[in-house]
């Protein structure tokens, strides 16, 4: 990583654990200042103050459920008072529920598409004016769910999917202003794995890890590192559109 971190300002939705709080540390500690935003207080306490502790840049938490109404309006209003405006967005929060079609509920649906897809979408054009305005860059926490077969995830798939299109579209029209990106990982070991998998996470554990070619889970930091790499201005300039999986090889 490039000396190109220094006074970074960073909004990471989803900050408070798995993925998002491996991003929260990581950029900290690369002497970004960064705005942890997450629904559970405690959790983002916890991660921003180890975060901040000593590692060059800043952490602070901001509680908000990203789906709320005027989150997005909330969010941008609180990044500018706190980080006085806005260089990279990373939207992390995710919501999984894995089920069979015929098992599957609405709400479960409308549900991971306001999450995985809308609140994304808003908070993008909530912070648009300071991401232009320092010419800035977003990155997408997708998943290689939303560019293979799905069975009995296929909600889950098709909300990343969209989340995948609206990445590549954005790219282009916000050019060449405000790069933006996905990262698109493969199973990673974190809580929300198990809680989206329920009583069939086990069986669901061993088929996924003997499908993918490096025979394991992926680790939160080692996703944390990509997405670093595509803010990282000193690394990925040129970089816009790209969906890149981070998946151990599930997608070739």
């Amino acid at each position: 990583m490039s000396s190109s971190w220094e006074g970074l300002r960073l909004v990471v939705t989803g900050g408070g654990s798995g993925i998002g709080a491996a991003v929260v540390a990581r950029a900290a500690g690369l002497g970004a200042d960064v705005l942890a935003v997450g629904r559970q207080a405690d959790r983002l306490a916890e991660v921003t103050a180890k975060a901040g502790a000593g590692k060059g840049g800043t952490a602070v938490p901001y509680a908000v459920d990203v789906t709320a109404p005027d989150s997005a309006a909330r969010i941008a209003q609180r990044a500018g008072e706190v980080l006085g405006g806005v260089d990279a967005l990373v939207n992390n929060a995710g919501h999984a529920v894995f089920d069979r079609l015929e098992d599957a509920t609405e709400a479960d649906l409308r549900g991971m598409v306001d999450t995985n897809l809308v609140a994304p979408a808003l908070l993008i054009r909530a912070l648009l004016p300071m991401l232009r305005s320092t010419r800035g860059c977003v990155v997408n926490v997708s998943s290689v769910g939303g560019v293979l077969a799905m069975p009995s995830r296929s909600f889950y798939g098709a909300s990343k999917a969209a989340l995948n299109s609206l990445t590549r579209s954005l790219a282009v029209e916000l050019a060449p202003e405000v790069r933006v990106n996905a990262v698109l990982p493969g199973p990673v070991d974190t809580g929300l794995w198990d809680l989206a998998a329920g009583e069939g996470a086990d069986a669901l554990r061993e088929g996924i890890v003997a499908g993918t070619p490096m025979g394991r889970f992926g680790l939160a930091s080692e996703v944390a590192a990509w997405v670093c790499h595509l803010v990282d201005p000193g690394t990925s300039s040129w970089v816009t559109g790209s969906l890149v999986a981070v998946d151990g090889g599930r997608a070739a």
